[in-house]
């Protein structure tokens, strides 16, 4: 999981980006890039930390240009600790490209050997966005037909793109003295969405964003979603172009992207991600009603943020008192995309503080969007109890993840999941709580699409099913051995 912006602009872009990575640092806080186009060359600027902590006045002055790409970095391959491997990443041949990538590649063994092999392309770090850029750059080349450029030899390559390579990706690149490029894998699997707004008379500006509300901010109208397996080209001077680039395109959302990750405030495909969060409460209210002592619950609390909207529903629908007995604190990051299991549970206990007042005597309902590895679960239900809380009944808006998630998001090994070959009174007591209650698995996917079109979601990680029929046993043992979050 990234958070990926780009931007053709009718004057300097540097600032727009960087008030739109900022919106995004939700989605990753490893580290943070920019580039810029000016002309026909690049000002590139990245760094470990946060949006805040990286860009200097100094460098918001380099990077100069109308039009720009941005990347919030969240390790899901390769080293958190390397600068090296923060996005986004360049290639000089054709032309010269800048790209950043949200998503994961699922082939990187074979992509490897055949960028050594076939295509005889060097490779300085285990980042699968340096693979992507240097499979583009390949395909591109091979598609020029003259030294003049085309957009239809663009599309050409990003068809190519698709044959190659497999897993998630929603990716923008730069092309040098040309435009901005814009391609979501052929399941959509990560989102992708492209705005537009007039300014007066100069013409027309155009954002592509992870998430809606970068366009909100910045008063661009939706134009779209970015279908799967469709590309997008922005030339510097704001002239669209637009192909669909795979012959079998199919939309498999990622389930995770509603459950947790985006900001409450973003509609993504077409689904306001608020809205699905009230569902899943009103789903998982009906399950704890049928499978908990809700006549003995006192309140209902939830884990800020992400879990309100479906505790409001919970407390709402059961008829019991709802109350905030956490109190967060708003400078600490997000413990589930913190690198490394020590660094989680340290920083738990950073992020939450138990008010005694709100848990004195009473029997706690507590909601939260999912329980991963139980870090965060076991703790709060420790804090809890340290609060003075008569019992605990924990709640999870999604069903158990008892399976690697593979498309983009922090979960390569099973033995990590707190769920995997547990049973849910197992989980209760490895956590602590009284009473566990999760979701089920048809509830959610019924909760998030309720009147969407969309009739399929990616739920890999909590049934075990990937969308794009590449992922086998084999690949998750050598995952298992392979790669630590």
């Amino acid at each position: 999981m990234c958070g990926i912006v780009g931007m053709v602009s009718t004057g300097p872009v540097n600032q727009d980006l960087y008030d739109s990575l900022a919106l995004l640092q939700h989605r990753g806080q490893d580290s943070t890039g920019m580039a810029t186009l000016e002309g026909g060359g690049f000002h590139i600027h990245k760094a470990k930390g946060q949006v805040k902590e990286a860009y200097r006045t100094r460098d918001m002055r380099k990077l100069r240009g109308t039009t720009g790409l941005g990347h919030v970095r969240y390790a899901t391959k390769g080293s958190p600790k390397r600068e090296e491997e923060a996005q986004p990443f360049y290639v000089n041949s054709p032309f010269g490209i800048v790209l950043v990538h949200n998503g994961n590649l699922t082939n990187t063994r074979e992509l490897t050997a055949q960028l050594h092999d076939q295509d005889r392309r060097h490779l300085n770090t285990t980042s699968d966005t340096e693979l992507l850029v240097n499979v583009l750059a390949r395909e591109l080349q091979v598609a020029q037909d003259d030294k003049d450029f085309d957009p239809a030899q663009l599309f050409t390559a990003i068809t190519r793109v698709h044959e190659r390579v497999e897993g998630s990706y929603a990716a923008i690149a730069l092309i040098a003295g040309h435009g901005l490029l814009a391609f979501r894998d052929p399941f959509g699997i990560r989102p992708l969405v492209l705005g537009r707004r007039q300014a007066g008379l100069l013409g027309t500006e155009w954002v592509v964003a992870s998430e809606s509300l970068v366009l909100e901010s910045g008063d661009y109208d939706i134009v779209k979603d970015i279908a799967p397996g469709e590309a997008v080209f922005i030339s510097t001077d704001g002239q669209l172009f637009e192909r669909q680039c795979s012959p079998t395109p199919a939309l498999f959302p990622c389930s995770f992207e509603y459950v947790y990750l985006a900001r409450p405030d973003s509609t993504m495909n077409g689904i306001s991600v608020y809205e699905a969060r009230l569902r899943l409460g009103d789903r998982l209210a009906a399950t704890i009603a049928e499978h908990a002592p809700v006549g003995d619950i006192d309140v209902v609390m939830p884990i800020p943020d992400s879990a309100r909207p479906a505790a409001m529903q919970v407390a709402r629908k059961l008829g019991i008192e709802y109350r905030e007995g956490f109190y967060k604190n708003k400078y600490v990051g997000r413990t589930f995309i913190m690198p490394g299991q020590t660094h989680r549970t340290k920083s738990v206990k950073q992020k939450l503080n138990a008010l005694p007042s709100e848990f004195e005597g009473k029997n706690v309902l507590i909601v939260d969007d999912s329980i991963v590895r139980g870090t965060t679960s076991k703790e709060i239900v420790e804090m809890a109890r340290r609060a003075g809380a008569k019992s605990v009944t924990f709640t999870s808006a999604a069903p158990p993840v008892r399976y690697p998630h593979v498309y983009g998001i922090n979960m390569p090994s099973s033995s990590e999941l707190v769920a995997a070959g547990r049973t849910i009174p197992e989980i209760a007591q490895e956590i602590g709580a009284d009473h566990l209650i999760y979701q089920e698995v048809d509830d959610m996917k019924d909760a998030i699409l309720e009147g969407s079109d969309i009739t399929e979601l990616d739920m890999s990680c909590f049934t075990g099913e990937y969308c794009t029929g590449t992922v086998d046993q084999e690949y998750l043992d050598w995952l298992e051995g392979n790669q630590s979050s």
